[in-house]
């Protein structure tokens, strides 16, 4: 059960949380600075030249920060040859130690670094994933044990200067946190606290945290409840690392990766982040940078840094955003309650799968292109569980049109219930209803709706959407609106109703509208809409990832309707990716695939292809792919079967988290991967 604290953010509107400033060399974070942009690299930290020379394509693609793993004594020390070679070819790019494990390690590291990250999961930590039980003194003595590892590092860093970030991971938390919070937001937050303190305790204040998983709402969630318990329990205001960790590649990793990073910075929180993409690490560097631009020119650095707050007492006792004010529970999941509607084919609300609309972009007066793009985007001929387009919108200018729209839906046969009618004439909307089975009215911000226009409304078997185009008002507007209409309409007798909002701030305009609706006992339908022309396909991908994911992911979404100038086959792989991301609707095959760092002894990226050749059509399996054990058992725990490194040429494969072929030569476990998924019962030929 996730602890009732409120959430101290702004929820409808943007305002950065402002952090202490840590140092990292010639750069800082937190306060007023920029949120940085960082990656990792993926060669063996003892290969100096081959890490130098990624360090160098990082530092020339604009990375700002660079991260190398660091997993024995021998790797530590030869940071400094890396580090030396670096700065004499001018590179000054601050440099994190990556550590897991080995206090040897870290204690060596921190002299050649800017900053340490330390996973609390595992740092000093006994036996993984044990069924152990610990009873009240043993939690304290255990927890004991690592003050006594953990301490003589803070204390070196705090005298070298160097910075410390407490990276938790969803997939690596110690067995003593499992045992008394389970696997989840609440033992990843109690893990990064317990080193806080301890930091704390010795007048140690130069730290970040992170909440990293591979399941974007287990991270959002981890990140929320970390900065309601760490701004009521801490000294300081701390920045925040965000990523989501083993996102995967392509667009699948951009979408998972901009939607937790984005939900968080649409919060307000977040000040470096890291995209994880199981590609090559330059590949990272700009579509953080994508991912920020936005938030970062709402905040530019503002004078010297001298002038700067260096550290920043929380504010204790501040307004902050009780439950009573959110339209969900910002530390768990639960989808918002709606009704069920009845709309053509479908239903939609309730506990009904969210749905993906497109929209057609041929004019109605081009009757016979029209009902092709309607065919093509539909896709009948394919089988049922493929991904294409579940509803198609088609626009009616005025009463002109009426007499092509009946040719058109009489046409499509039993394929009419599945177009949607959109109009912004508010004389044309009710002439529609006894022709479609989906009828929506756009309500243009400005436009007065003509008297009685209500009064002419009936249920004649179409469901009826209103959508305000929401511009340039207060994102109070839209919710007041529709919950007027909304109201009178269930006063009428009329319940098939849905409600959405076109607007550049739909994530804020949305959550406004559920709240308002919470408040007025109204169950209708939330559609997300994402309405763009501007941008390229990558801007697309991240802006919509964020404003629609967000909201899936916050419980809060019916169906998903994408209006831009993609081609339709774009738009219907990212509203899926979106749903597939936000783990509300699994589509296809989802691959939890790490983005490989020096621990990692195959070829990544070649295996992954692989993997996903042979079983992608695979609809709703997880499956992990990971280039060592750090956290590959644990994320795992997410996923049905994994593939994880062990050494040069070995391979450990799972179901779920049992390990059940250990160390197998590289070149026969992908055949037994597909062994196991068969006698799982998990394994279907491919069409």
């Amino acid at each position: 059960m996730t602890v009732a604290i409120d959430y101290p953010v702004p929820f409808y509107s943007y305002r950065r949380r402002f952090t202490c400033e840590v140092a990292f060399g010639e750069i800082a974070l937190g306060g007023y600075q920029p949120i940085r942009v960082e990656s990792m690299t993926n060669t063996h930290t003892m290969d100096t030249t081959a890490t130098v020379e990624q360090c160098r394509r990082l530092h020339e693609a604009g990375c700002e920060i660079i991260r190398l793993t660091v997993p024995t004594e021998k790797d530590a020390e030869n940071l400094k040859n890396i580090r030396n070679q670096l700065r004499s070819d001018g590179i000054t790019t601050p440099l994190v130690a990556d550590i897991h494990f080995s206090p040897k390690a870290a204690m060596k590291a921190v002299e050649f670094v800017e900053n340490i990250r330390i996973n609390p999961g595992n740092y000093a930590a006994g036996a993984k994933f044990s069924s152990d039980d610990y009873t009240g003194a043993e939690y304290e003595a255990e927890l004991e044990k690592v003050r006594q590892e953990f301490t003589p590092l803070v204390l070196k860093a705090r005298e070298l200067g160097v910075s410390m970030r407490i990276g938790t991971n969803h997939g690596s938390l110690s067995d003593r946190v499992v045992s008394r919070f389970g696997n989840s937001p609440e033992g990843m937050v109690e893990a990064a606290l317990e080193f806080a303190r301890i930091c704390e305790e010795v007048n140690y204040y130069d730290l970040l945290f992170s909440m990293k998983s591979s399941n974007v709402k287990v991270m959002i969630h981890a990140y929320r409840l970390l900065v309601a318990r760490a701004d009521a329990e801490l000294r300081y205001a701390y920045p925040l690392h965000l990523g989501v960790t083993e996102a995967g590649d392509g667009d699948e990793g951009r979408i998972k990766s901009a939607m937790g990073i984005g939900a968080l910075l649409e919060d307000g929180l977040g000040d470096t982040i890291r995209v994880s993409l199981t590609e090559d690490p330059v590949s990272e560097v700009p579509v953080g940078f994508a991912i920020v631009r936005k938030y970062n020119e709402f905040h530019q650095v503002k004078g010297d840094r001298a002038h700067l707050p260096v550290k920043q007492v929380v504010e204790h006792g501040r307004p902050v955003a009780g439950h009573g004010t959110l339209p969900f529970d910002p530390y768990s999941y639960s989808r918002r309650p709606s009704c069920r509607v009845p709309a053509g084919w479908a239903s939609i609300g309730s506990d009904a799968m969210p749905r993906v609309e497109t929209s057609a972009r041929t004019s109605i007066a081009d009757l016979d292109g029209l009902r092709s793009e309607i065919l093509g985007r539909l896709a009948p001929d394919l089988p049922d569980d493929s991904i294409r387009s579940e509803y198609v919108s088609v626009g009616a200018g005025s009463a002109e049109d009426l007499g092509a729209l009946e040719t058109l839906l009489d046409s499509l046969g039993g394929l009419r219930d599945r177009v949607v009618v959109s109009t912004a004439d508010t004389s044309l909307f009710p002439m529609l209803l006894p022709i479609a089975s989906r009828v929506r009215l756009d309500i243009v911000e400005g436009e007065m709706l003509g008297a009685g226009f209500i009064d002419q409304l009936h249920d004649r078997g179409a469901a009826m959407e209103f959508s305000f185009v929401h511009e340039n008002s207060s994102v109070t507007v839209p919710a007041e609106v529709l919950c007027h209409f909304a109201s009178k309409l269930a006063r009428k007798g009329l319940s098939r109703v849905f409600l959405s909002v076109v607007s550049r701030q739909a994530l804020f305009a949305v959550r406004k509208l559920a709240i308002e609706l919470k408040k007025s006992g109204l169950d209708c339908p939330v559609v997300v809409r994402y309405r763009s022309s501007e941008g390229s396909r990558a801007e697309m991908l991240i802006e919509s990832a964020i404003q629609a994911g967000t909201l899936f992911c916050d419980g809060i979404g019916d169906l998903i309707a994408f209006e831009t100038d993609l081609v339709a086959g774009d738009e219907v792989s990212m509203a899926f990716n979106i749903l597939q991301a936000a783990r509300v609707r699994m589509s296809k095959t989802e691959f939890i695939s790490c983005p490989g760092c020096g621990r990692t002894y195959f070829e990544l990226e070649k295996t992954t292809a692989l993997i996903k050749q042979r079983v992608s059509h695979l609809k709703g399996l997880k499956i992990g792919i990971m280039g060592c054990i750090v956290n590959g058992p644990g994320e795992m725990a997410d996923a049905d079967f994994g593939y994880v490194g062990s050494g040069r040429g070995r391979v450990s494969l799972y179901v779920g988290r049992e390990c059940v072929e250990e160390n197998m030569p590289e070149a026969e476990a992908l055949d037994r991967l597909i062994d196991l998924i068969r006698q799982n019962g998990k394994w279907k030929e491919p069409a």
